[in-house]
Parts: C-alpha cells; structure tokens; sequence
C-alpha cells in the first residue's frame, strides 16, 4: 500500500535569495541534523546563461531505528539520492529524494518545492510531499512504515527551525561584511530577463515578457525534475485564491467561495495544534473533495472538514464517505438555509426552555437546556417532531456560526461549543416511547452531520431516573462524544470542579444559583388544546426531514440495478433527472421500450428495487439506449435532461459499477465497495415549461449543495439536439 503524505504550505517571510543561502549552509553536513553524516556531489550541471543549476548529491543518513531492525538489515545507515534543481530567473528550487538502499523492498519519494510568494515577492513559500511503499521486508513492514513515517514526522517539525537558524546564520554574517541585499538573478541579468522575441505576425508586432519567454535551450528544459513540477503550481493557487481569511458562511464555506488557506500560520490561527500527519490528513482529504468536485464554486471551510477527520480518527476514506454522505443530505433538506428561510412556530419557542448564553472560561459559546422542564409529548403532539427537529438544526447551524464569529474575535480556532443541561423536573414521563425514538433519531442525525462541534456537556441536577435515560440513549451517542459528559447530582455541581470550573461564576444562570440573568422560556406543560393533528403541523414544503421526500433512494449489487419506469405521453415532453452518488460508483443510463411493459405489480429485487427490464429483452430491438450510459463517481451528483422525441414506455437505470474493472490508476483515494447507494429525483415537463424549470434542479444557492455536483458533462452523439446532462 502507497502512503502519501502532504505538508501545509509554510511561509518564510524572507527573499528567496536568502532562504537559498540558508539551505545551502546544509551541505555537505549538517550540525543541525544528527543523522545526516554526509553528502557528495555526483552532477552538477549548469545553463549556459547560469538561471538553472542541477545538482545531484548521495547523501548518508543515520536513521534512528529499532537495534534488532538494524540487526536483521546488516547495515547502520542509509542512502538517499537528492536532485536539487534551482531556477534563478523563475527563483524556484525543486528538489526530489529517493532511497538508494533497499529499493527494492521499500520505496520512498520526497519532493518539496521552494517559490515565491504570490503576494509578496519577497517571502518564499515551502511546500513538502512523499510517497511511501513498503514491499517487503524481511517480514518488519509495519515496523519499517511506523519509522518511516516517524521520521518524516520529525523533519517536517525540525525542518523549519533549521532552516531559521541558518537565514539568521547567513543575515549575521552578510551584516558583519557589510553587505547589502542579495540582489535577484534578473537585477543581475537585466538583458537575459528582459529579452525580447518579436515576430511578424499577420503585420502586427508581438513583444513576448519575461513571464511568457521559454527557456532559452534545450538543456535547461532536461534539467527540470518533471516530478515535482506540479507541486509549485499548487502552492500558488492555495495561497493566491485565499486571500480572504477563512471564516463567514455558516457550515464551513467562505461566502465568496474561495478556498481557503493551509499554510502553517492558517493552521494555528484557525485550526490549531495539528501534528504533521493530522495536517497531511486534511490536506489529503481536501484535495479528494477537490479532485472529485473541481470547478466548484464553494468548498468546505478546513475547520468543517477537520471535524470529520477527528470523527473517524483521521482516517480518510472514511472522513470522505461521511462528509459525502452529509453534503448530499444538506442538499437534500436545504438544511444549509435553515436560518435564513426557518422560523419556529410561535408555541416551540414559547415552550422550547433552551437559549445561548454568553460563553465558557475557554471562550467557547455556551447554550443552556432545561431538559426536565420539556414537556416532550405536549411538543410532539403540538407543533410535530419535524418542528422539533428543524428546531435542533437551526441550534446547530447557530452554533457552528458562533463559533466562527469567536474564532474571529478570540484570533484562536474555536469549532465547539459547550452544552450545559438542567435536569431538574426529569421523571418517568420524559421516558414516552415516541418521544424516545424521536431523540434517537435526533441524535443518530446530528452525530452524523454536525461531528465533534460539542466540546462539553454539563449535565446538572440528574434524578434517580436518569441512569435509566442514560440506559437508553448512551448506545446510540459516538465514544468521543460520551467521553465529553459531566454528569453532576444534587447540588455538587456549585462545588470546585463544577460548574465554577467551566463557566466564570458572573456567567452561572441565576436558576443554578449563580447571579445571571439567564433569560430563556421556563417550559412546562402545553396545554391539550393545543395540540393539532399532522395534517395541520405540516405545510406542503415540510414533509423533507420527517416524512417522505421528493427524493428516494436505492441500495445497488452486481445484477440489481433500480429502475424507474417513467411513461410519456406525447412527443417533445421533457424527462429530467437530479440524482447523487451516494456510495459506490454507479453506471446510469436512459432508455427507450419499443414493447409494451405488463406490470400489474412491480418485480422487487432482492435490495426492495423495481426492476422492469429483463434478460429476454433484446438491445436495438425490444429497447434502445437513448442516452450513452455514464459512469459517475462516489459523491457525484448528475443532473440532465432528455427532450422525449416519441411517446412510451421510457426507463432511467442505475446498475452497480466496480471501479476494478476499469483502469486502477484512475482510483486514487477511492473508497471500494461492493455496494452502491443513489438519492435520485425525476420529472415530466412539457416543452413549454420546461425552461423555467430547470432552476428546481438548480443547487447553487446552497453553499454545502454546490460541493455534491458532478462537473461531469456528456451528451449523447446521436441526441445531441435533444438531451444534455447539466453541470453546475
């Protein structure tokens, strides 16, 4: 298995000259670094112009592993070949490291890259990432990849404090000699830099710049290093299309859709204290979200993403599949728009006895339940628990937007908040039965799409009836999220190491004892009279969370595609469709049936689909494929059309697709199963007014919608009048 690893881009705020200096100051030896013992040059190559220098050393490393791992290998120390390739016109260096010993059974590859920052020409970014395999060896595999990526680990720490010490080496020394500023190779070589290529062209004269100029033979074009080439690139579009401070839209999207930041002084001012390899994990999980949905107008903020990672221990298939997973809900239910288009019945926020209230000692937002005062039956019975649980959205949503407004104004990451809960008044008859399932499902969904946000919960006051709640509920809360309850009875929770301990004492609310006024509804019981039936709680637009949606889903195997028989009744009508991959990779397609379809009762598949077309059916002459069949990728969503050119029997068909039979180079990061899973939507619209439509499969509005659509366009050669798949 290939490990990759990927740095955050780290920010030196001196000339590129400089740092260049610093780094040379590494060879042949470095004091700084113990385990490098030595290094020779075995090229070293320069342009005819001297603005590219290549050189490649073999250098000696003591690597600090297990004795008997030594022992078993014969050797104390390794070999690596480095190429460094620096470019003084572009003022860029590239650097590439590989093994020497063991490469047959382990294979490392490093490549870092040293570039001007895009803003400021006088800093110099840092970028860093390598490719672990380990083959085989000598039955240590996991010994051997644990120190390997130990010590990969330890030089992305060590490495920025060494090259610190030599920049200032190199300052000290140039101030001493009474030296200037080093100048630039283009300060240096104004008549190379400032070339000038005309051409006759069509009668108009063409001045190529310095940035558009090429190289200026073909020997400085070899001494490239292809493999590193692209990470440069990178590093500039990271810096240059975050300007704009992370922070804003509510549930992890900058408002103007940028993506943001991952450079190290981002990373502690945002995200905190990540270690080496929890930062190459977001990177990591970062760029699958973009590869997946490039040319998106939003993307998730770091901090959203960060919390899926911790929820699953930093691995990364699995953070992706439970993002995805919760993109294309939000998308859904239009959750992301709950505090904008939502406003609760006036009887829930009357009865509902839970507020915010100021903030913890470590400045996290704080939010105060009375959860013994609900009256849970009144509430269901009163306003629905589709009120009720786009209620407990909307808490979320406001918290996660509290958050961000305290990591702005505290200048420290803060992505949790605190729940303090007040028990007093809990009995028996909170433990209804619906009222019960309706707190698991509560519970079940926003563990699933607001991870790690609770940073404690206090619970005060609990009853002797509580342990049997806690009996309840405990299974169906995450372990790293019951590992954040405080649970205090009686009145121990005023005594050191309560509530004093997590709230400053002006905060404490004034019915815990404390002297502040908390002003949240007190709760009770909702009177009888004011209960309504589902008819009435509901709207027509509210039947999302709750109940049955416009949406509908299937469970995809090997030979148990889903079917949707869709019946046109006249030429030209429209057939669209919107649907999301949810897990799995999918192979959808649009047909035709030439002969009539019998179904007084629809045929089940074993995974409860409906199946329509069967292998007695002959392709070109029972039915025809009308739109080429497409492959659509985990996390996708697809949204088309197909202008219906004769009336009939048509069929939208999503079959299982195993990525295994295609090409495996293409599958970097993909998640294998033997299972896929769509959320899939369908529409008839006659000509007239099917332009107007088109905006309902629209998600743009939707910051969390936008990352879950495909960018997948495909038109059918033969159709391609009448049908187009919509990227958007």
């Amino acid at each position: 298995m290939v490990q990759t690893y990927q740095s955050p881009v780290r920010v030196y705020k001196y000339p590129f000259e400089i740092v260049m200096a610093a780094y040379e100051k590494r060879f042949p030896t470095c004091k700084m670094i113990p385990i490098f013992l030595g290094s020779e040059i075995l090229v070293d190559k320069k342009s005819p112009d001297g603005a590219i220098h290549f050189v490649e050393r073999r250098c000696k490393l003591n690597v600090d592993a297990p004795y008997l791992l030594k022992k078993i290998a014969g050797v104390d120390h390794v070999y690596f070949i480095q190429t460094n390739n620096v470019n003084w016109r572009e003022r860029t260096l590239k650097i590439e490291a590989r093994n020497e010993s063991f490469s047959s059974r382990v294979h490392i590859l490093e490549g870092c890259v040293y570039s001007v920052h895009p803003e400021n020409p006088n800093w110099t970014c840092f970028e860093q990432t390598a490719n672990l395999e380990v083959k085989s060896f000598f039955g240590f595999e996991n010994t051997v990849e644990k120190v390997a990526v130990k010590q990969y680990a330890n030089n992305i720490k060590k490495g920025k404090e060494i090259l610190i010490y030599y920049i200032n080496e190199v300052l000290e020394e140039r101030e001493k000699a009474g030296e200037g500023p080093i100048l630039t190779w283009s300060q240096t070589h104004p008549e190379e830099d400032l070339q000038k290529v005309c051409t006759e062209l069509n009668g108009t004269l063409r001045v190529s710049t310095p940035d558009t100029v090429p190289s200026t033979s073909n020997q400085e074009t070899t001494l490239l290093s292809p493999s590193t080439e692209t990470i440069g690139s990178q590093t500039r579009t990271r810096l240059a299309s975050s300007v704009k401070e992370n922070g804003g839209a509510t549930g992890g999207y900058d408002d103007d859709g940028a993506v943001s930041k991952v450079d190290e002084e981002y990373i502690a001012r945002f995200l905190g204290d990540l270690s080496p390899l929890q930062e190459s994990k977001l990177i990591e999980l970062r760029e699958w979200l973009s590869d997946t949905h490039k040319e998106k107008v939003k993307m998730p903020h770091d901090a959203h993403l960060l919390r899926f990672l911790r929820a699953r221990d930093f691995n990364t298939e699995k953070a992706h599949e439970m993002i995805t997973a919760s993109l294309a809900w939000r998308k859904q239910l239009k959750v992301d728009q709950i505090l904008r288009t939502w406003e609760p019945p006036e009887l829930l926020t009357n009865y509902w006895p839970g507020g915010w209230h100021y903030s913890d000692i470590d400045s996290r937002p704080v939010y105060v339940l009375k959860l013994g005062q609900i009256d849970v039956k009144g509430l269901m019975k009163a306003v629905g628990e589709e009120n009720i649980l786009r209620h407990i959205l909307s808490i979320n949503e406001e918290g996660i937007r509290r958050t961000e407004e305290a990591t702005r104004k505290t200048g420290r990451p803060i992505s949790d908040w605190t729940s303090v809960v007040d028990l007093e008044g809990l009995s028996m008859r909170h433990l209804w039965r619906p009222g019960i399932k309706a707190l698991l499902r509560i519970i079940e969904v926003v563990e699933a799409n607001y991870p790690e946000t609770m940073g404690k919960l206090l619970i005060v006051r609990a009853p002797r009836v509580f342990p049997i709640i806690w009996t309840l509920i405990s299974p169906f809360i995450d372990e790293n999220t019951r590992q954040k309850f405080l649970i205090y009875g009686g009145k121990n929770y005023l005594d050191h190491g309560g509530l004093p301990d997590h709230l400053e004492e002006q905060y404490i609310p004034d019915f815990l004892g404390g002297d502040c006024f908390c002003d949240i509804p007190d709760g009770g019981i909702i009177p009888k009279v004011c209960y309504r039936s589902l008819d009435d709680i509901l709207s027509p637009d509210e039947h999302l969370l709750c109940s049955d949606t416009v949406y509908k889903s299937a469970t995809l195997m090997k030979g148990q595609p889903a079917e949707v028989l869709v019946k046109i009744s006249a030429a030209q009508e429209v057939l669209t469709w919107d649907f999301d991959v949810l897990r799995g990779d999918v192979i959808f397609s649009v047909l035709f049936v030439n002969k009539p379809i019998h179904h007084p009762k629809e045929t089940p598949g074993l995974l409860g689909n409906t199946i329509y077309m069967d292998k007695t059916m002959v392709s070109g002459v029972d039915y025809r494929i009308i739109e080429s069949s497409l492959v659509c990728k985990a996390g996708e969503s697809i949204q088309g059309s197909h202008v219906c050119q004769y009336h009939g029997n048509y069929i939208l068909q999503w079959k299982y697709y195993s990525p295994m039979a295609a090409a495996t180079a293409s599958t970097k990061g993909h998640h294998h199963q033997n299972k896929s899973k769509v959320m899939f939507f369908h529409e008839v619209l006659d000509s007239d007014n099917f332009r107007g439509s088109m905006t309902s499969l629209q998600s743009c509005q939707s910051g969390f919608s936008s990352l879950s659509i495909s960018t997948t366009t495909s038109k059918s050669s033969s159709q391609s009048k009448s049908s187009s798949y919509v990227s958007r």
